[in-house]
């Protein structure tokens, strides 16, 4: 019998990947310490990006802080992110061509980020890419946040395609390490890291930007797994 050849999948992070959201982040992060007296610093910011909100948090205030005020803060942060990206959103420099070529390919496709699921849903509206995702694993999807592979366990899952046929597409350390964690190929964006701490962290190839992507070498990478 002829051998059925695997279903793909591509999994893309939301900030930094899909949509060059940190300057909006940043600002989200800013205006939270303004209205709450949080100490949050440019160098928190930096040195967190990538992290779900609650691991932030905890390192922000402490182990002891209650899980009431990470959600009370996390909503206001993500409020403000919303409020600062609406209208101003735009997807990253050769995604929508890539998202078209891996389609073509036979991928299927799928977000997994740290970000809560309403952002997700801004950039999906806002760019024309209402039905294009096989699944969502954001943060209502998951306990425990990157470096964690939970997030893309779950996102693989949620498509029906096993870990190692899937791919992630990741610009934050973190990120590239919750990849490699949960079995999957990882492809690292200079977005926001430098490539030697992407490939420090287990990427298995960097790039400067997802144009002009070579989508039949990674199925056939993929598909020998």
């Amino acid at each position: 019998m002829p051998t059925v050849a695997p279903t793909l999948l591509a999994i893309f992070d939301h900030d930094g990947v899909l949509v060059d959201s940190l300057a909006h982040h940043q600002e989200a992060w800013v205006e939270l310490g303004r209205r709450s007296g949080l100490p949050i610093t440019p160098q928190l910011i930096h040195e967190t990006f990538g992290m779900a909100n609650p691991s932030i948090f905890r390192r922000l205030l402490g182990e002891s802080v209650t899980d009431a005020d990470i959600a009370r803060h996390t909503e206001t942060k993500e409020e403000c992110y919303r409020d600062l990206a609406r209208g101003k959103v735009a997807l990253m420099d050769g995604v929508r061509d890539l998202l078209d070529r891996l389609t073509a390919a036979g991928f299927l496709l799928a977000v997994g980020t740290s970000g809560v699921r309403a952002n997700s849903e801004l950039t999906i509206e806002s760019c024309g890419l209402a039905g294009r995702f096989a699944a969502i694993a954001s943060a209502e999807d998951f306990t425990h946040g990157k470096p964690d592979p939970e997030v893309f366990l779950v996102a693989a899952r949620k498509a029906g395609v096993e870990p190692r046929h899937a791919v992630v597409f990741e610009d934050a350390v973190y990120g590239i390490q919750a990849a490699k964690a949960a079995g999957m190929r990882a492809i690292g964006v200079t977005t926001t890291s430098p490539a030697p701490a992407l490939y420090d962290a287990g990427a298995d190839l960097v790039v400067e930007t997802l144009a002009g992507f070579d989508v039949e070498a990674l199925a056939r990478d993929l598909g020998r797994s």
